[in-house]
């Protein structure tokens, strides 16, 4: 079963204006309510009420009432819905019920209208009966006449009339008016209406004649939108204006026709009602209309009433207020039926005092807020209740937790009608009331500045006309909870890791929760937060901070919570780290060996800044690189420097880097690119040294200057040179960067002879410094003399060594440095021509890698730094044929006493071979000791071997051209013993 509840519409019913054609339909006014038990439902028509039971025109269905085969006369009126259950009865809107009709036009022929040309003239529609809105609209010679457009001709909405403010020939023809009822779902046509020009002459101009005028007093609804219509006849044709008469503007929200006919106020409020004036006017003159809007409005509630359950005995006060032009009156209805003042009952306009409340007062109640253009019903229950004390929805609390030194209140609020008497005991005893225990006002006990001693159960007795209940909780007193170790302030470094300490004692029955936050907001440790970490048991809280950085520095919060208080501590951590990157490094002023700097400090993180340093960069550096200023040493609040001992014209880079106590900091970031102004280069070049070259020339070289040390634009050389002896000097000049090189030319300068030499720098800015005197050999001649006694010797297949005579030279014949030998073979095809130099005094020289069986030539000449000189006549030899290809073969061997004896076959030649002179033997122990050597010109040996070892032996040819194969390695075993 549900909880019992009064009537309250769902659906209530709605003003109909019913369409007479559909007579034959049904017609349903909508009624539907909430409540338990289900709402039964009755109807009144017109104040009566309905009778369903007598009656099959007339059924109910749910709570909706049909209406079978309306009529007219028997049907029309007000309808009310009643809906009643076992708390009462609810009455619903009033709904108007009308019928919408429109009757056919008399069928007799409309008279001829004759109008002159110029002439105004109106056409009478004239509707049929009916019922319900209408709105008109004409055909011309049965075509539509399209108005709207048109200043010269107008439909009223309010008449139904065509106005034709001045007649042209072509109005001529048959008009009929068509009139649409939208409610009845009807449209009907009149007769037509001839119009034809009168011939007797045209009519002249004259002033404006309003024939479409508002009413003089019009009634406006709220938020309705209200249409005026003003026309006039006139020659020629009218213009309409529009104003208000009191001097205001019109709303913005006004809209005009076309033509200016009809002023349409939409959304109608109280601002807007007032007198409106029409204005016709043309060249004739002008004439006006005016009417008054009248703002009204239904009611519309500001307060209604509530459901509301009291004792019995007890008062009632409702109010309810609506608004509405009028102002509306009130009415109050008990269960539908109107109320009337008692001794009991007050009813003075919106309010209701019922006082003495029995339970017949029980029922629904409706305050009625009415005007004359409509009514509105608010709807409450009014449940008048008596019953004796009853804990059962509102026990005592079964336990009420509180600490030492805390209060307490314990409700007592039993159901009682009317409301109990309270009394409390505690455990056996009467409670009265001291200086720490009170009796509130509600029932209620409250006690003050709790001690161990208040412990134990507490009975609420609670007493009306009807009864006595009793109801007992148990008051439970705890320990207080104390923060004994709280955090303290503290000054770390970046990077160290702390604890923060946070440990409490608490009464054991009680779980403790902590909670830090960091500048306010709560640190999250359950999702494992970087740098925190929360250590300790249950009753200890600390939070350790891994790693601590800069940021964070700030106020750290322990909260400590349980069930019954929370307390909180706070300890401020500064971290100090190193400086911040300065910011804003500036250039101020640049020369061409210092310049100026400024600079802003970054943050200090904590710990003062004591040390700037200038670092500097350019194209040529590895990197940053400190650079020295002036002052020397930059303090913490110093902000600017001159940078010293810059190279000129070079594009250098600042920034700069602070520290503190704690460390070096980030470095700023860099200045722009700027280059030192050029001046005189100061390094002279090094390593100058020459000689050589051809005869007539100097030959100087030396280290060239780095590109940072230039100094400036068009960098080059000067030579400054003078023969030993010589008191003048000879400057050059060399204009390129790159140069390291120079060659003097002079016809007079003899061969060798020593020049004093410095080389100097320059630039655009003028003339650098000398490098210290070297001494430099002129260029000399090729020796003049070929060597004599050449001859050639071949030793084997490919080599050969050819010998010569030194020359005896001077300064004149030309310096010998040392000897060239070319060779060749005079085999055209491949005259492969070879040169091998020997220095000093060297006279033979041995040749390999030669071909077997050619004949070689070779001649030899001097050379020195100027050249060679000319060769000797060339002397030939042919190399010895190829040593023999066949190694010896079918060598036999054998052991006697200490004694290898050895045999093998003579080795025979071909015809390119040279011829075999001998045999080799080549013997050792094993494989890493030295090889022995024993030479025959037989083809059998003898060794004489102490036999420790195994040995390794092999035999080879010997012949004019070295050495021939040699034979498989023999190994012969030691003796045994």
């Amino acid at each position: 079963t549900g909880l019992l509840s009064c009537p309250v519409f769902t659906q209530e019913p709605q003003d109909i204006i019913f369409p007479l054609d559909l007579s034959k339909s049904e017609i349903i006014l909508n009624c539907a309510a909430s409540g338990y038990p289900s709402p039964h439902y009755r109807w009144k028509q017109n104040g009566a009420d309905i009778d369903f039971t007598m009656s099959y025109h007339y059924r109910l269905d749910g709570g909706n009432l049909a209406i079978s085969s309306p009529r007219t006369e028997q049907d029309i009126g007000m309808y009310q819905c009643l809906a009643t259950n076992t708390l009462g009865t609810i009455l619903s809107r009033k709904a108007k019920l009308q019928f919408a009709y429109i009757e056919d036009f008399e069928t007799k022929t409309r008279s001829t209208v004759s109008v002159r040309e110029g002439q105004g003239v109106v056409l009478l529609c004239g509707p049929p009966p009916h019922f319900g809105d209408l709105s008109y609209a004409w055909t011309f010679n049965d075509n539509p006449l399209y108005v709207q457009e048109d200043n010269r001709r107008f439909v009223s909405q309010e008449t139904g009339n065509l106005y034709i403010a001045k007649v042209e020939p072509s109005d001529v023809g048959n008009y009929t008016c068509f009139v649409t009822n939208k409610e009845a779902q009807r449209s009907v046509q009149g007769p037509p209406t001839p119009l034809v020009q009168r011939t007797d002459g045209v009519m002249g101009e004259y002033e404006p004649k309003i024939e479409v005028r508002f009413p003089e007093t019009i009634q406006a609804a709220k938020d309705s939108s209200v249409k005026l219509e003003c026309f006039a006849l006139g020659n020629p044709v009218p213009d309409i204006s529009w104003r208000r008469l009191d001097g205001n503007p019109l709303p913005g929200k006004v809209k005009y026709s076309k033509s200016q006919a009809i002023l349409e106020i939409p959304n109608f409020q109280q601002e807007d009602e007032g007198f409106y004036e029409c204005i016709a006017g043309n060249l004739r003159g002008r004439n006006l209309a005016k009417g008054q809007l009248i703002f009204y409005a239904p009611p519309e509630w500001e307060q209604k009433i509530q459901n509301t359950y009291l004792s019995i005995y007890g008062s009632l006060f409702w109010e309810c207020k609506a608004s509405g032009k009028p102002n509306p009156w009130y009415t109050w209805l008990k269960n539908g039926e109107r109320l009337t003042p008692e001794e009991r009952i007050q009813i003075e306009n919106g309010t209701l005092i019922i006082t003495m409340l029995n339970m017949s007062d029980s029922g629904v109640y409706q305050c009625a807020a009415e005007n004359q253009y409509q009514i509105i019903y608010a709807n409450a229950e009014l449940r008048v209740l008596a019953s004796a004390p009853d804990f059962s929805k509102n026990p005592l609390k079964k336990n009420s937790v509180v600490q030492v030194g805390g209060d307490i209140t314990i409700e007592c609020k039993p159901n009682a009608f009317p409301r109990a008497a309270i009394s409390w005991k505690r455990g056996m005893e009467s409670l009265r009331q001291s200086k720490r225990v009170f009796l509130l006002e509600d029932g209620s006990l409250k006690i003050y500045n709790v001690t161990r001693s208040d412990a134990g159960s507490y009975t609420c007795i609670a007493t009306n006309q009807f009864g006595v209940a009793k109801n007992t909780g148990s008051l439970l007193v705890k320990e207080r909870t104390i923060i004994t170790i709280p955090p303290s302030k503290m000054d770390v470094t970046v990077g160290e890791s702390i604890v923060l300490p946070c440990q409490v004692s608490h009464d054991p029955s009680i779980e403790v929760m902590f909670i830090w936050s960091f500048n306010g907001e709560v640190i999250d440790l359950k999702k494992g937060v970087a740098h925190f970490e929360r250590i300790g048991g249950e009753s200890v809280g600390d939070l350790m901070i891994r790693n601590i950085q800069l940021n964070h520095s700030g106020k750290y919060l322990c909260t400590v919570k349980t069930t019954l208080e929370s307390l909180s501590a706070v300890a401020d951590i500064i971290v100090r780290g190193p400086p911040g990157p300065p910011e804003d490094v500036r250039v101020e002023h640049i020369s061409s060996t210092t310049s100026q700097l400024s600079w802003r400090p970054g943050s200090d993180n904590n710990s003062p800044i004591q040390i700037f340093t200038v670092q500097a960069r350019t194209p040529f550096s590895v990197g940053w690189q400190a650079v020295s200023t002036v002052p020397e040493i930059l303090n913490g609040k110093t902000y600017n420097a001159t940078v010293v001992g810059l190279s000129p014209w070079v594009e250098y880079e600042f920034r700069v880097v602070a520290g503190n106590s704690i460390g070096i900091g980030e470095p700023s970031k860099a200045s722009e690119l700027l280059r030192t102004k050029a001046s005189v280069p100061v390094v002279a070049p090094t390593n100058i040294n020459g000689g050589g070259g051809s005869r007539s020339e100097l030959v100087i070289t030396w280290e060239s200057i780095p590109e940072e040390l230039q100094n400036g634009e068009e960098f080059g050389y000067i030579i400054m040179l003078r023969p030993v002896g010589s008191t003048a000097w000879t400057k050059e000049r060399v204009p390129s960067v790159e140069s390291s090189r120079f060659v003097y030319r002079n016809e007079s300068i003899t061969p060798l002879s020593p020049f004093e030499v410095k080389v100097g720098v320059y630039n655009n800015e003028g003339e650098g410094s000398l490098s210290t005197v070297s001494i430099v050999y002129s260029g000399e001649d090729e020796p003049q003399l070929a060597p004599r006694g050449t001859s050639a010797q071949s030793f084997s297949a490919s080599e050969m060594e050819v010998s010569w005579n030194a020359i005896a030279w001077n300064r004149n014949t030309g310096r010998v440095l040392g000897y060239e030998i070319l060779y060749w073979t005079d085999d055209s095809k491949e005259s492969m021509i070879g040169k091998i130099r020997v220095s000093g005094n060297v006279t033979t020289k041995n040749i390999t890698g030669l071909k077997a069986n050619t004949i070689y030539f070779a001649s030899v000449r001097a050379y020195n730094t100027a050249g060679a000189g000319p060769s000797s006549p060339p002397v030939n030899v042919t190399t010895k044929k190829s040593p023999p290809s066949q190694p010896p073969a079918n060598i036999a061997w054998k052991l006697t006493n200490s004694k290898i004896c050895l045999n093998w076959e003579h080795v025979k030649t071909m015809e390119n071979e040279s011829e075999v002179l001998g045999y080799k033997i080549l013997y050792r122990q094993n494989r890493q000791s030295k090889t022995h050597i024993l030479e025959t010109n037989n083809t059998s040996a003898e060794l004489l071997v102490p036999f420790e070892e195994d040995y390794l032996i092999e035999i080879r040819t010997v012949s004019d051209g070295g050495d021939g194969s040699s034979s498989e390695e023999i190994r012969i075993p030691k003796m045994s013993s």
